[in-house]
């Protein structure tokens, strides 16, 4: 398992005041984590594995730590990428399966989360087609 590349984007678009601002919506999301996983219902893809990459976006209310400016105030994205690339080395015949693993898993640790928006794709899917990889996506409320 290894990770080229993830972007951090925090999204503020919850319902708080800060300072002479009403935060209706806010978000962490960690995008284009890239891993090398065992999933697939094709022996070889058991064996051999393929790439992937996973976007998630977390729903958290962020307006204590807009102004704290501390990290204990917020949703800590490095725990969030442990939680995935935990879930991403279990083997599993479905990215179905997987994404309700990490989304369960998700509300489970964090409290906080108030909605989960996950994709996981396969890059290189073993069915002929030249294209940039087969998903699976789901949005989840708790």
């Amino acid at each position: 398992m290894f990770i080229k590349r993830a972007v951090l984007f925090v999204l503020t678009v919850v319902p708080h005041d800060v300072d002479n601002m009403k935060i209706k919506e806010s978000f962490i999301s960690l995008k284009s984590l890239r891993f090398h996983a065992l999933h697939g219902v094709m022996p070889q893809e058991h064996v051999v594995g393929n790439d992937y990459t996973v976007d998630c976006c977390c729903a958290y209310d962020i307006s204590r730590a807009m102004t704290s400016d501390d990290v204990n105030d917020t949703l800590d994205y490095s725990k969030v990428y442990g939680v995935i690339a935990k879930e991403m080395a279990k083997p599993s015949a479905l990215l179905e399966h997987v994404a309700g693993r990490m989304v369960e898993k998700l509300f489970d640790e964090f409290s906080g989360i108030t909605e989960v928006k996950l994709t996981i794709t396969k890059l290189n899917p073993p069915f002929g087609a030249d294209c940039d990889g087969a998903s699976v996506s789901v949005n989840a409320q708790r």
